[in-house]
C-alpha cells in the first residue's frame, strides 16, 4: 500500500528497549515504536541546552557513539530508486575530530547517475503527486517520529561525521523532527491549500488549488547536515514533489541515513533520492534544460547565484536560495553587558562559527566598549576545545583542512592589516588535536570599521569587534553588508529597541538573548528568512509560510 511504513532496524536501537525517561518539568510526551509506551523525555533545542537530565543524556549518547564507530569503514552507494546504486568510484569520508577516523567510503558520481535519479524522481512523481494530501502527512509523520526514536545515534553520527558538539549535534538532530513535524502542520492547517474564491455568475464555482511544480532538488550544506535536510525534502515532499537530495561531501552520512528514515516511514519508491560525491555534476545536470522543475540550495552566496541564474536561462522555474550572513550584534550603554558578552560569544565561536546565523561582527558603544572586550575574552578563555563527542567539550573542530588554512589567511590579513588579537589567532596542534581541524577562537579589535573582515563571510571562528558611537552608527554599519540575516542587540531602553527593528535590514533579529545573540531559530518559533543577498524568496525555513514556495496557484473554474 502507498505510504505504509517499512520494517528498517537502525544501529543502535534494541527491540524492545524504551527511551530513556528524563524527568523535568519542560518534558514532553513521546511513544516508543518499541513498546507502545508513552514515556518522557527531554528535547533539547538551541535554548534549552544544559538543561534536563545532563547524566541520562550522556549515558545515551555515549551508547550511540559505540554503537555509530562499530559501523564506520563501510562502502556506501548512492540511494537511488529505493536501491544502493555504486559510482564509478569512491572518496574517504574522514572525521574532522581525527583524520585517522574513517567514517565510510562513498560514492562518486557521473552526469548520468544524476540523470537517472532524476528519472526516477519523475518516475515517481504522478503516483506521489495523486496520494491524497492527508495520506502524505501521514508518511511523514511517521518519518519525523522515526528521527526522534532515533535521535541519540543520529546525534553521534553527526557528531562524529563533522565535529559538533553533543549538544549541538542532539538540537540538529530534535530541530530535524520538528521541521517535517511544522511543515506537515501547515498543509494540515492549510486543508492542502485549496480554497472557494469568488463568482461573477450564479453558475460560476472558482477554487484556488495550490499544486506541486514536480520534481525538487535539495541541496545541503555541511553544517546543518540533517535539519537542512530533513526540513526542506519535507517541505518539499508533502507538498507532492518527489526529491533528488545532494548531502555536502563532508557529512554524506548523514544523507544516506534519513533517505532510509524516509524509506522505512513509506515513502514511495523514487520519491526521494541520494546522489553523492557530485559536486559541479550535480549543479549542471538540474539546472539543464530538462533537469528538475524546482531546486533549493544552502549555502555560499557565490554558488547558490551561479545556479539560479544557470537554472533560469531556459524559463522561470523556482528556486529557493538560502545563503550566507555576516550577522552583526549591537551592544549599547544601557546593555546588560555580561549578558551581550555571553550572547555574543555563544553566537560567534558555537560550532566554530561555522552557521550562517554566527556572529562575526559586534559593533560596541564607546562608553562600554573596553569593559565589554573584557567580558568577552574572559568567558571567550573558559571555553573547552577538543573532541566533541566528549561530555564536557564545548567547542570541536572546524569542518576540514581548508577551513583551517582559510581561518589562518583571514587572522594574518587582520594583523597585517593592524587589528589586534585580543584573544585566540591559532591552530592548536597539541596533542590529539594535531590530528584533526582544531582552531582558537579569536576575537579581534582595532580595525578599521571598513575592514573586509566585518564583512565578508568566513565560516569560521573569528569575531571583529568595532567601536562605535551611536546607535545610528551602528545601525548603518550593519546594514552595509549585503547579507541580510540576523543581527542582535543589547539595550535596556525601549527607544533604542524599536529603532533597531524598525531599521535594521535582517530578516531574524535578535534582543537581548543571552542564549545566542544572533543565532538559535526553532521551527514555529523564529522564522529564518535572510534579505538582500541572503536569501532569495523572503519566506524562511522555520516560519509560516514555507511549505507553500514549493507549490504553484492554480485557479479551476466549473460552470454548473
Amino acid at each position: 500500500m502507498l505510504g505504509a511504513p517499512r520494517p528498517y532496524s537502525f544501529p543502535g536501537s534494541a527491540e524492545g528497549t524504551p527511551q530513556t525517561v528524563l524527568n523535568t518539568p519542560a518534558a514532553i510526551a513521546t511513544e516508543s515504536r518499541n513498546t507502545g509506551m508513552t514515556v518522557q523525555t527531554f528535547k533539547f533545542t538551541y535554548a534549552t541546552m544544559g538543561m534536563g537530565n545532563q547524566d541520562a543524556f550522556h549515558d545515551a549518547f555515549q551508547k550511540s557513539l559505540e554503537t555509530e564507530r562499530a559501523a564506520f569503514g563501510k562502502t556506501h552507494g548512492h540511494w537511488i530508486d529505493d536501491r544502493e546504486v555504486a559510482g564509478p568510484g569512491t572518496f574517504e569520508d574522514r572525521s574532522p575530530i581525527d583524520r585517522d577516523l574513517l567514517i565510510g567510503h562513498f560514492a562518486t558520481s557521473t552526469p548520468d547517475i544524476v540523470k537517472d535519479a532524476i528519472a526516477a524522481a519523475r518516475r515517481a512523481w504522478p503516483g506521489w503527486r495523486d496520494t491524497p494530501w492527508p495520506e502524505r502527512v501521514a508518511v511523514l509523520r511517521r518519518a519525523a517520529e522515526r528521527i526522534s526514536e532515533e535521535k541519540y545515534d543520529l546525534a553521534a553520527l553527526m557528531s562524529l561525521e563533522m565535529g559538533k558538539n553533543r549538544l549541538e549535534a542532539m538540537g540538529d538532530v530534535e530541530e530535524s523532527a520538528d521541521l517535517i513535524r511544522y511543515y506537515v502542520q501547515q498543509m494540515e492547517d492549510a486543508k492542502g491549500f485549496e480554497q472557494r474564491l469568488g463568482s461573477l455568475t450564479d453558475n460560476e464555482n472558482t477554487r484556488s488549488v495550490l499544486r506541486p511544480f514536480g520534481v525538487f532538488a535539495v541541496i545541503c550544506p555541511f553544517n546543518f547536515p540533517l535539519a537542512l535536510a530533513a526540513g526542506p525534502s519535507a517541505g518539499a515532499l508533502v507538498a507532492g514533489n518527489t526529491v533528488v537530495f545532494k548531502p555536502s561531501s563532508d557529512a554524506p552520512g548523514m544523507g544516506l541515513r534519513l533517505a532510509k528514515i524516509f524509506h522505512a516511514a513509506g515513502i514511495p519508491r523514487g520519491a526521494f533520492n541520494v546522489v553523492t560525491g557530485a559536486g559541479q555534476t550535480f549543479g549542471d545536470a538540474i539546472t539543464a534544460p530538462d533537469g528538475v522543475d524546482g531546486f533549493l540550495f544552502t549555502g555560499s552566496k557565490e554558488t547558490g547565484m551561479h545556479l539560479m541564474h544557470q537554472f533560469s536561462k531556459a524559463f522561470p522555474r523556482p528556486a529557493i536560495l538560502e545563503l550566507g550572513g555576516k550577522n552583526p550584534a549591537i551592544v549599547m550603554e544601557s546593555a546588560d553587558l555580561d549578558k551581550a558578552a555571553e550572547g555574543i560569544m555563544k553566537s560567534a565561536f558555537g560550532m566554530g562559527g561555522q552557521k550562517c546565523s554566527a556572529c562575526s561582527r559586534a559593533y560596541v558603544h564607546e562608553a562600554v566598549y573596553d569593559k565589554f572586550i573584557d567580558l568577552l575574552v574572559e568567558k571567550t578563555r573558559k571555553i573547552k576545545i577538543g573532541d566533541p563527542t566528549e561530555r564536557d567539550v564545548y567547542l570541536g573542530p572546524i569542518v576540514n583542512q581548508a577551513a583551517v588554512d582559510r581561518y589562518q589567511e583571514w587572522v594574518e590579513q587582520a594583523r597585517q592589516d593592524g587589528g589586534r588579537i585580543a584573544h585566540g589567532g591559532k591552530p592548536l596542534t597539541d596533542g590529539n588535536r594535531a590530528r584533526g581541524c582544531y582552531v582558537e577562537p579569536t576575537v579581534v579589535t582595532d580595525l578599521p570599521l571598513d575592514h573586509p573582515l566585518f564583512y565578508t563571510e568566513i565560516f569560521a571562528p573569528v569575531l571583529a569587534v568595532g567601536k562605535v558611537r551611536s546607535l545610528d552608527e551602528a545601525i548603518a554599519l550593519s546594514n552595509k553588508a549585503e547579507y541580510g540575516l540576523t543581527a542582535g542587540i543589547f539595550t535596556e531602553k525601549k527607544e533604542e529597541l524599536d529603532k533597531f527593528f524598525n531599521e535594521i535590514e535582517s530578516g531574524v533579529l535578535y534582543a537581548n538573548r543571552r542564549t545566542g545573540a544572533t543565532t538559535g531559530a526553532w521551527p514555529g518559533v523564529q522564522s529564518f528568512c535572510g534579505w538582500k543577498g541572503s536569501g532569495s524568496t523572503g519566506k524562511g525555513g522555520c516560519g509560516p509560510y514555507y511549505v507553500m514556495q514549493f507549490m504553484r496557484e492554480q485557479s479551476r473554474t466549473v460552470m454548473t
